[in-house]
This record gives C-alpha cells, sequence and structure tokens, in this order.
C-alpha cells in the first residue's frame, strides 16, 4: 500500500516519540540503579555491570583501566626507586658502622692527645718528627761551632754520656780536662761545657768534648800573662820539654818559653840533651816576645855574670887608689 508523505512524516513523528520515551525511562532507570551502585559497595562487579546502562559501564570500564594503568605506572617508578633507597640504605648502615667504629675525642685534652700522637709518628719513617727537628738543631749548633752548657747523667766504657737536645752524645775520657782523668765518677752530674765535634744523624753518632774549650780559655789567659811580662825580666823555671832546636822552660802559671839551642851555654851546643834534662831548674831572662811566645835564653845571664865577675876582678883596691894631702903638697915650691 503507497504511503502518503502526511502518513510518513507521523510515523517518523512516532518513532521520534518512542526514542525519546525509551531513552527517558534509560535515564529514569540510571538514575535508580546509581545510588544503589553507591550505597552497595559490597556487591560483586558483574551485578553492577547487569543494573548499570552501557554508558555508564564505558565510563567503569576507563576508569578501571586508568587505575590498573596508575598502577602499573606505580610499580614501574617503585621498581626504579628502589636501587636508590636500597643505596640508600646500605649508605646508612655503612655510616652507622662507621659511626660506631669511630672513637671521637671526648674533650680538647683527648684531641690534643691524638693530635700530638700524630705529629709525633709523621718523621721520615726512621726517625720521629721531634727526632728530625732536635738533629735539625744539633746541626746548626756543629756548624757554628757553639759552646753548650751539658750535665754529665750517665758513665759509660772510656767516657761519659750528656744530652744535646734530648739526644745521647759521648764525650771521651780525654776529652773532658786538659789533665789526664783517672775517675770518671767524679765527673757524674756535673755541668761542663762542651763543643760538637761530630754530628752523623745516619749513625745516630754524637760526640762532645770540652777539650778545645778548655785550651782556647787557657791559651787565652796565657797571653794576658805574657802580655804583662816586661822584655829583661828574669824567671827561675824547669825545663818542661827538649827539642832539636832547644828546650822549652815553664815558668808556672801555664807560662812557658823557648830557649834556642844557640841561647844555652856560652860555647857551642850541638844537642840540648848534652847539657839539660826535663826537669832541670834553670834560671832565663826574657829576650823578646814573638807571636805572643816568649824569647828566653840561658847564654844572657851567663854573660851578664862573667861581666860582672870581670869588673869585680880589675877595679883595684881601695887603700891603693886613695892620695893624701901630703902627698899633693909635697911636690909644690912656695
Amino acid at each position: 500500500m503507497e504511503m502518503t508523505q502526511t502518513d510518513i512524516v507521523t510515523e517518523m513523528t512516532q518513532t521520534d516519540t518512542a526514542a525519546e520515551t525509551t531513552r527517558t525511562d534509560t535515564a529514569a532507570e540510571t538514575t535508580q540503579t546509581e545510588p544503589a551502585a553507591e550505597t552497595t559497595q559490597t556487591e560483586p562487579a558483574a551485578e553492577t555491570a547487569q543494573t548499570e546502562p552501557a554508558g555508564e559501564t564505558d565510563r567503569t570500564d576507563l576508569a578501571a583501566e586508568t587505575e590498573e594503568t596508575t598502577d602499573t605506572e606505580t610499580v614501574a617508578e617503585t621498581k626504579e626507586t628502589e636501587p636508590d633507597s636500597a643505596e640508600e640504605s646500605a649508605g646508612t648502615a655503612v655510616s652507622d658502622d662507621t659511626s660506631v667504629t669511630e672513637t671521637p675525642a671526648e674533650s680538647m685534652k683527648d684531641m690534643e692527645k691524638e693530635l700530638e700522637a700524630s705529629y709525633k709518628m709523621m718523621g721520615d719513617g726512621v726517625h720521629d718528627t721531634d727526632t728530625l727537628l732536635a738533629w735539625s738543631k744539633i746541626m746548626e749548633l756543629y756548624e757554628a761551632q757553639t759552646n753548650l752548657t751539658v750535665e754529665i747523667s750517665g758513665i759509660v766504657n772510656k767516657g761519659v754520656i750528656a744530652e744535646v737536645e734530648g739526644v745521647r752524645g759521648f764525650i771521651p775520657a780525654s776529652r773532658l780536662s786538659l789533665r789526664h782523668v783517672d775517675d770518671l765518677n767524679e765527673w757524674l752530674g756535673k755541668e761542663i761545657q762542651v763543643r760538637i765535634i761530630t754530628a752523623d744523624q745516619s749513625a745516630d753518632k754524637l760526640v762532645l768534648s770540652a777539650r778545645e774549650i778548655l785550651k782556647e780559655e787557657r791559651d787565652h789567659a796565657k797571653q794576658l800573662r805574657i802580655s804583662s811580662i816586661e822584655i829583661g825580666s828574669i824567671f827561675d823555671g824547669k825545663v818542661e820539654s827538649i827539642q832539636d832546636y832547644g828546650v822549652f822552660v815553664d815558668l808556672g802559671d801555664g807560662v812557658s818559653g823557648l830557649v834556642h839551642v844557640s841561647q844555652i851555654a856560652l860555647e857551642r851546643v850541638k844537642h840540648p840533651a848534652d847539657v839539660l834534662k826535663v826537669g832541670q831548674e834553670v834560671r832565663v831572662k826574657v829576650i823578646g816576645k814573638q807571636n805572643g811566645k816568649l824569647k828566653l835564653s840561658i847564654k844572657a845571664l851567663l854573660e851578664q855574670k862573667k861581666q860582672d865577675e870581670e869588673i869585680r876582678v880589675n877595679i883595684p883596691k881601695a887603700e891603693s887608689i886613695g892620695t893624701s894631702m901630703g902627698d899633693l903638697l909635697k911636690n909644690l915650691k912656695f
């Protein structure tokens, strides 16, 4: 049957109305269903899916997918961050262990002790720092030949012990005095002046001596005495030593002089030992000074003695040269 245009329009209108009515019914049903879904959280997902419309189901599926994606990303991020956390945990553990093994100084005094101990152990692997500094100072004193006052603290074989800058030094018995030393115990605890004559750090060898200082003091005093002696002075002394060229005579107080072989006797002497011996007492005359030394002569006194004797022999007696007044007048004529 042919449908007129009016019939077609009428049918479309009815169709639209039915569709709208269906949508309205669906919306109403959805409105009634959503509160139930919200309030009944314990109902299974399948039941909810049956009561919810298709549109809500799509939204629910999208939310589920979003949650799954979010959970996945969260898990991935968690996995990525876990190693760092493990490392941090390990670092924290190491730090904790370190803090347990370290013993911090309880006070500044303890810290000073630790620093001092560390400082002493620096050195050169053989000597500690204090010893190196001491040897450095010792080398300066050695090069300058400085006089040092030390105390004799010990006695060993053939010498004594004294310390310089905390380093043990040895003084041979022969260098304690200008004279022979018989008993070293007499020197224990005494303070003396010394100089360093050997300084060898590699061998830990430090040798001291007082002899050089004593000789200088003796020589200085000797020069003062010599400078006060006038030429022509006469002294009694003893023959100290005999040499081929003459003899040395000790005049006392550390002063001595040389009598040349030509000044020993009036006659020619081949060797001083022919007429003199060590310890013999002699009288000498100072005939000169040279380089702080006295030039003495025995011969000069012998010559003077001879001259005095000649004068006494040639002088006539007093009565033979006397003249009386009568002798002067007897030949005169008045």
